[in-house]
């Protein structure tokens, strides 16, 4: 499959997610927050399509190419951080794309991709994270915006999936490196199967919340702590518990004012929701 293709599978993956509403706590096409708008994630999908491109034609370097995506990204918008979670696993599967030869090989593909990291995609990665001024949870004592950390990378020879396996126990994103991108493809199988009977929108709409229900979420843990993560998961449990789309609207509409106006994200969700509707276009999916 053509590299041009393989982009955009991944620009649509970034549209359909942050245009899927509603979608309790992020952005979409019916919300914004004071700093970052949805016009802010349109303009990342497109700006990045050169470093998709490209990671599409590429054999190694995840570090950079992630990094290199942070920073075209900020040169089409000025919203800060919109896809850098996203990023962390959009590369290697596009990465991983660009090796199939047919659209069945992809989780195979992209296991090997990230076990192939070096010491240098866990350096450009850390000064990606500088780049997109994430809040984040300390590796270890590798504290974030100290150079001297860069020293202790190479020291004690870490790579990136090394890094990602330190993390893999509290961070979702990583876990999914660690873990055969399980939550990805999972996500992929329930917006197909949730397609045909509900569309494109509520597919990703009921994915997401299902997610959310399952998983304390990374961004919500780190910006207040796991007790407030988890009631966040167990209100979407319990929405999803009484019925299908059609009845239970209005209730995600009020989750949605809920956690938007505590300032609650769930951007890791929305993280592996992106990487799923990927995998769902790559391997053939249209609506």
């Amino acid at each position: 499959m053509s590299p041009s293709h393989i982009a955009r599978c991944t620009q649509l993956a970034m549209l359909l997610e942050v245009s899927a509403t509603p979608k309790p706590g992020n952005i979409d096409r019916d919300h914004n927050y004071t700093d970052t708008r949805f016009e802010h994630f349109l303009a990342s999908a497109v700006g990045v399509y050169p470093v998709l491109e490209k990671a599409a034609h590429s054999k190694s370097g995840i570090g950079a190419l992630i990094h290199e995506a942070v920073k075209k990204s900020t040169l089409w918008q000025k919203g800060g951080n919109t896809h850098f979670g996203a990023f962390i696993l959009l590369i290697p599967l596009v990465m991983a794309a660009g090796k199939c030869e047919n659209e069945t090989c992809l989780k195979a593909q992209v296991q090997n991709v990230v076990k192939e990291t070096t010491v240098e995609d866990a350096i450009e990665f850390y000064r990606a994270f500088s780049e997109a001024r994430v809040k984040v949870k300390t590796v270890d004592d590798l504290a974030l915006g100290d150079a001297a950390s860069i020293d202790k990378i190479r020291a004690q020879g870490l790579t990136l999936f090394n890094m990602m396996e330190i993390s893999s126990s509290y961070d979702m994103l990583a876990n999914e490196w660690v873990n055969g991108f399980q939550k990805t493809f999972e996500c992929s199988g329930s917006i197909r199967n949730k397609i045909k009977n509900h569309g494109i929108n509520d597919a990703v709409v009921l994915t997401f919340m299902e997610l959310l229900s399952s998983n304390k979420d990374t961004f919500i843990q780190t910006k207040f702590d796991s007790k407030k993560a988890e009631q966040v998961s167990m209100r979407a449990r319990e929405i999803l518990q009484k019925a299908d789309m059609g009845d239970i609207r209005d209730e995600i509409h009020s989750f949605d004012n809920e956690l938007l106006k505590e300032g609650i994200n769930p951007g890791s969700t929305a993280d592996i929701i992106i990487a799923g509707l990927f995998v769902a276009l790559f391997e053939g999916m249209r609506f």
